[in-house]
Formats: C-alpha cells, sequence, structure tokens
C-alpha cells in the first residue's frame, strides 16, 4: 500500500484527530528555521536574543535581532500544510492543532483550535504595568521607533516563551488534553527533539491511539510511528485533493 493510500485509511478510521507542527511546516512559506544553517540561532548574541533576564535588561537586543525574524512575520502567507489541516478541521475531523511555532499562519489559514505552545506574538504585554497590544499595533510602533515602549515608560514584551520563562500553562494543558483525547496525531515538521513540547505526540500513543510522521528526518518516536512521510508537501497534497 502506498504511503498516501495508508495516510488517507488512517485519517478514515480515526475520529478524533490532533496535529502537532514543527519548523517543517513554516520553512515550506519560506520563514527561515530559527535553527537551521541561517536561522536565529546562528546569529552573534543568539543565546540573548530569547533570555528574558537579557531583555529586561537591553530589549534592544531582542527588538534588533527580530525585526525581520518576528515582526517581517505579517508578510508571510500559510503554505500547503497550514490549508490541508485547516480544511480537515472544517470536515469536523481535526479537533485541534498544537505547535511550536510562533508565526500565527495556523490561525491565518483558517483553523480555529490552536495551541501555541512556545508562545505567541499575538499579544504583546508592557513588563511594567501589564498593558496590551497587538502584533499590528506593535508592527505599527516599530516603524517610528526600534523598541516598543509603553506609555509608562515600561517595554513591551511579545507572548513567546523566552529562556528562563515557563511555557504558557493554558496552551500546553490545552494541547496534551488535545493529544490525549486523540485516536489520531499528525505529527508534521518536527523533529521532537525539543522538549517538553516535543512529549505531546506520546499522550495520545498512551490512550491507545496510532501517530503519524511527516518530517524529512528521523524522530525519537519514528519506531512508534503507524505510517512515515518525507515529504510534508505531499501530505498536503493527498488532504487538499482528498474527497
Amino acid at each position: 500500500m502506498e504511503k498516501t493510500e495508508r495516510l488517507l485509511e488512517l485519517l478514515d478510521k480515526a475520529e478524533n484527530v490532533a496535529a502537532f507542527t514543527g519548523a517543517g511546516v513554516s520553512t515550506l512559506c519560506g520563514i527561515p528555521d530559527f535553527r537551521g544553517p541561517q536561522g536565529l540561532y546562528k546569529q552573534p548574541d543568539a543565546e540573548r536574543i530569547f533570555d528574558i533576564d537579557w531583555f529586561d535588561e537591553d530589549p534592544s537586543i531582542y527588538y534588533k535581532g527580530c525585526a525581520e525574524l518576528v515582526y517581517g512575520l505579517k508578510n508571510y502567507q500559510p503554505g500547503p500544510v497550514h490549508f490541508a489541516l485547516a480544511k480537515l478541521e472544517r470536515e469536523g475531523k481535526l479537533k485541534g492543532i498544537a505547535t511550536q511555532n510562533i508565526d500565527m499562519l495556523h490561525q491565518k489559514a483558517g483553523s480555529s483550535v490552536v495551541y501555541e505552545v512556545h508562545g505567541s506574538p499575538i499579544l504583546h504585554h508592557c513588563r511594567r504595568c501589564g498593558d496590551e497590544k497587538s502584533f499590528a499595533e506593535i508592527c505599527a510602533m516599530l516603524e517610528k521607533e526600534p523598541v516598543a515602549h509603553c506609555a509608562c515608560g515600561g517595554v513591551y514584551k511579545p507572548d513567546i516563551t523566552f529562556f528562563g520563562e515557563s511555557l504558557p500553562e493554558e496552551a500546553f494543558e490545552g494541547a496534551i488534553k488535545l493529544a490525549s483525547e486523540a485516536d489520531l496525531i499528525l505529527v508534521l515538521g518536527s523533529s521532537l527533539t525539543v522538549q517538553p513540547a516535543g512529549s505531546i505526540p506520546l499522550y495520545t500513543l498512551r490512550r491507545g491511539g496510532k501517530m503519524v510522521i511527516v518530517n524529512a528526518q528521523s524522530t525519537p518516536l519514528d519506531g512508534s510511528a503507524a505510517l512515515l512521510m518525507p515529504d510534508l508537501k505531499e501530505f498536503a497534497e493527498t488532504i487538499l485533493d482528498r474527497r
């Protein structure tokens, strides 16, 4: 049986599908992988960019380092995997997405149940008074100044999880509940090496569910997968062509 036929068979038999997405889904859209050869973590002072102590000490390190990698995200559009998952949700098959990505493209593609386990720049909050601004509002502010300052004199920080911070509790618990209730989880574009997020698919396996892994490189959970596929585009086309 071809891999695409096996994928469709697993989807047809499943009643409660979850998705777990990583950087590979974003790179299909042209977004650099933070850990790739040209990614953020190859930049000078990279370890400081998403460090909460450094942010409080000198927020310009973050805002300079992420001028394109975060605030340039407004220029990107969803890719085939985003649209494939949105289609599965509209059909009532997919119950939700847990994502390691911070690019907001699942929402832009039309997915409504998205747990961003590493946080998101959709909202920013002032570190001093807690005032809230949207991503669009911060982008507008950054056209006039290099660092987004609040009227109180504090600095706006994105709701992305920085090193030194805990993962967003509500999103992480939602992702665990999603995976725990699924009888099939689609692991898409993730190496499953960044913890604790990479452990989320295990909750599906522990309740007796099945797992499909679509990733160009191997993962620590390949041996537990019902299906392995290397090509995200092929996965997406299979879903989008499915009647």
